[in-house]
This record gives structure tokens, sequence and C-alpha cells, in this order.
């Protein structure tokens, strides 16, 4: 079963050092970690470590892989795919994305969901960036009104971009999912 994607958008590659803290924060926070490549990590997220408390009765380490994209890091063509539909983020974001950090979770229980949203706010604690979060029509007016929003994108497939911030705000909201 697969589960619920978050990507980072960035507007430069992420540097060397920072690729570091990040390998860094997921040693910490993973049960087993181990790097496919550099940049691309395949890891069993301890729910505890990020903080959440509740896992409803399931095992808290949560299979998670964390990705980076881009030029010089990761796999362009993945990246140049996933960002080919995405021409007007300048306009929304100030940037047109060069390199991306995906956080994929491997399951969809409720509490992959708040683990793949917690953890990508730490990734952009240290990455910078803005979060995009694909959208359920219903859930585009509460997260409209949540903090670190920058844009909500209109239409049958709507998009919300945003701060770690926003992140945090919008995994505490009762019944979070996020979109496949």
């Amino acid at each position: 079963m697969s589960g619920p994607v978050l990507t980072i958008e960035l507007a430069k590659a992420v540097p060397h050092t920072v690729v570091q803290q990040i390998r860094e924060l997921l040693v910490r926070s993973s049960a087993r970690f181990e790097e496919k490549r550099f940049g691309e990590y395949d890891l069993s997220v301890d729910a505890g470590s990020l903080g959440i408390t509740d896992t409803e009765g399931i095992d808290g380490r949560r299979p998670i892989m964390v990705s980076l994209m881009g030029p010089d890091v990761g796999d362009k063509a993945t990246f140049d795919a996933e960002h080919v539909d995405q021409g007007g983020q300048q306009h929304l974001l100030g940037f047109t994305p060069t390199h991306a950090v995906n956080v994929i979770a491997f399951c969809s229980s409720a509490v992959d969901h708040v683990v793949t949203a917690v953890l990508t706010a730490a990734i952009m604690d240290l990455t910078g960036g803005v979060a995009n979060a694909e959208l359920a029509a219903d859930q585009v007016a509460i997260v409209a009104e949540l903090p670190g929003v920058i844009v909500v994108t209109p239409g049958s497939w709507p998009v919300a971009y945003g701060s770690a911030e926003f992140l945090r705000a919008w995994a505490e909201q009762p019944g979070f999912r996020l979109l496949k």
C-alpha cells in the first residue's frame, strides 16, 4: 500500500553541509536508516522521535523514503517529469524550483500522514523552501486559513504551498489527512 507524499520545492541546490544535517536528522529520527545514494534515504522513522505520541495502537516505526532531486543530486529526469506541468510556480512562489525533496510514506494510516507532514517540516527547517501539498476539495477552506500558507491554487486539483509552520499547523487539525 502506498502512502502520502509531500514535496519541498527549492530555488537552488541543497548545499552538501545541509544534506549532511538532513542525514543526521534522519539518523536521529529513525529506528532503521539506509542511504541508497547521496541524498536518498530509506527509513523506518520513529514517530515518537518527532514528538508524535498517538500512533493509534500501531507500531510507531513508519517506513518512509526521503529523496533529494535535481541537477547534481538524485534523479534529474524524475525531477523534470514531476515538474513538467507546474510551469506557473514562478508566479505562485516567486521562484522556479530547480531542486526538490520528496518525503514519501509507504503506508497510509493516520500516523503515516502525520509523520510525513512533521518530518517534512523538520527537513524544511534545514533546507528552507516551500511545501507543495495536493488537496482534496473539502480541505481547501480549512487549509487556506492556516498560518504559513503562501497560496492555495483553485480548480479541480487544488494545491497548497506553504511553510514548515503550515505543515505543523495542518497536522494538528482534527481528521488531518494528506492526499496521496
